[in-house]
């Protein structure tokens, strides 16, 4: 995919783990210039850590333009940005949304027992930020007729992921405000999609349980492994890239095929050889 003369914005990259991270850098090899978000850090962490995970990648990339602290939480930090964007890039082409986060403790609890903080902090977070991110964006009128955004979800918000719990609540969430801001954005020119990725090791996939995910993955998935970060990160440039124009308020999945599963299938070889 050919990215020459796109430009775009990246929330959410963490670290190099980041399926944020491996989509911004297909893009850039791709010859797209990217500006980034990190999380802001505390005051007295003079070691900004935050700041020098993200920098490490981006400052390795020419086609890495800027990074920016944002707490998604903030309106005023997120039209902020969108400004130093349109200062930097005047339009954009593509808006990359991988931001999420619930509580440690409301994950590891059954979902009945969910604080009522932790649902609201978590609804946030992993939903509201989308909306937020793409009213400044349209408000900033820095996004291009033509151009993409792209968010992140899981398998958790269409069936129940027993260790998801309030995350797979969210990503419900999520999905539908893709849909409504799809049609929203639709007169624009604009497309919205979701990625939704099977189970990787990044900072949010470790605290959902993600290595029992990886090897249930590996055997009920009709391609019988997991996916890599690199496949995530080329279907996700494409979800951003003219080449899928057609495509918007679409879940695409890129987890081998589990999601088409209705029964554990070739896993079910593995209990019966267990039970002889």
């Amino acid at each position: 995919m050919d990215f020459q003369g796109k430009k775009g914005l990246i929330l959410g990259v963490a670290n190099d783990h980041s399926i944020a991270w491996a989509i911004a850098k297909r893009i850039m090899e791709g010859g797209g210039e990217c500006g980034f978000t990190h999380l802001p850090d505390r005051p007295d962490d003079e070691r900004q850590r935050n700041r020098r995970r993200v920098s490490k990648l981006t400052d390795k990339q020419p086609n890495a333009k800027f990074l920016v602290p944002m707490d998604a939480q903030d309106d005023e930090q997120i039209a902020s940005v969108m400004q130093t964007t349109k200062e930097e890039f005047g339009k954009i082409d593509f808006l990359l949304h991988s931001i999420a986060f619930a509580d440690r403790e409301d994950l590891g609890r059954d979902t009945v027992y969910t604080s009522r903080a932790g649902f609201k902090l978590a609804m946030d977070v992993s939903v509201y930020t989308l909306i937020a991110a793409t009213a400044a964006a349209k408000n900033a009128d820095i996004l291009n007729e033509g151009g993409a955004i792209a968010t992140m979800t899981y398998f958790g918000g269409e069936k129940c992921v027993p260790g998801y719990n309030v995350m797979g609540i969210c990503k419900a969430a999520l999905e539908a405000t893709v849909r409504y801001l799809a049609y929203d954005m639709g007169p624009q020119g604009v497309r919205v999609n979701a990625l939704s990725a099977g189970p990787m090791k990044t900072l949010a996939g470790r605290a959902a349980g993600v290595e029992e995910m990886l090897s249930l993955y590996e055997h009920m998935a009709p391609m019988a492994r997991n996916v890599t970060h690199e496949e995530v990160g080329n279907t996700g440039a494409f979800l951003l890239h003219e080449a899928s124009n057609g495509i918007t308020g679409e879940i695409l999945h890129v987890d081998g095929g589990y999601h088409a599963m209705g029964s554990p299938g070739r896993l079910l070889d593995q209990i019966q050889a267990a039970k002889s």
